[in-house]
């Protein structure tokens, strides 16, 4: 990178005819220049990015309750564990979530990245995600149960479990505190490895 480059690091982005402008950006530039120093552009990316994270975590976190409240239970009526709805479920929470990150984070984390084709960094975007569920699918297959052990005397008596078997409330308290946990680690995984890959292009 040139000097010159260096220096258009600490100014204001520029828009691009691809980009989405939103009420918080001018604050998020002002945070990122004061932390970031000659890396605000990374800091703006990164808190964008982990901001694009909350909200795909708030998609993954609703579909999956959604889901486990209605066609995808994850005990039956028996109280018996259903592993495989737990696993159907927080896959398809998983997509949804991917889903609304890709899009967030090429019209507004990355939207000067163009020298490759949506087709492209949406395969790249998708690698890069399915790795990271593979990673956490199996974590919370593994831990739901355990955790969900562990944490329900603590917090099975929460009126938000009432009406429940301990085993569902076991099952959703473990679902739920599993997902948070692998959430955080994807979240990390994601930022590298789409930051050097899928949108290696920007400087």
């Amino acid at each position: 990178m040139t000097s010159q480059a260096g220096m258009t690091d600490t100014q204001p982005k520029k828009r691009t005819s691809h980009s989405i402008e939103t009420p918080i950006d001018s604050l998020i530039r002002g945070v990122a220049r004061r932390v970031g120093g000659s890396r605000a552009r990374e800091v703006e990316r990164f808190i964008k990015f982990a901001i694009v994270g909350t909200i795909g975590f708030i998609v993954d976190f609703g579909t999956l309750n959604i889901l486990q409240a209605t066609i995808l239970p994850p005990v039956n009526a028996s109280g018996e564990d259903l592993g495989i709805n737990v696993a159907i479920a927080t896959t398809i929470s998983f997509f949804a979530a991917v889903t609304s990150n890709f899009i967030w984070n090429r019209l507004w984390t990355y939207p000067d990245s163009r020298s490759s084709s949506i087709r492209k960094q949406l395969s790249r975007f998708t690698v890069v995600s399915i790795s990271g569920w593979l990673v956490r699918s199996t974590w919370i297959t593994l831990a739901y149960l355990p955790i969900g052990t562990l944490l329900y005397p603590m917090l099975g008596s929460i009126s938000l479990f009432d009406g429940m078997s301990p085993e569902e409330a076991t099952a959703k308290i473990g679902t739920n505190v599993a997902l948070f946990i692998g959430v955080f680690v994807v979240m990390i995984w994601n930022f590298f490895a789409n930051r050097y890959w899928t949108y290696g292009d920007v400087s």
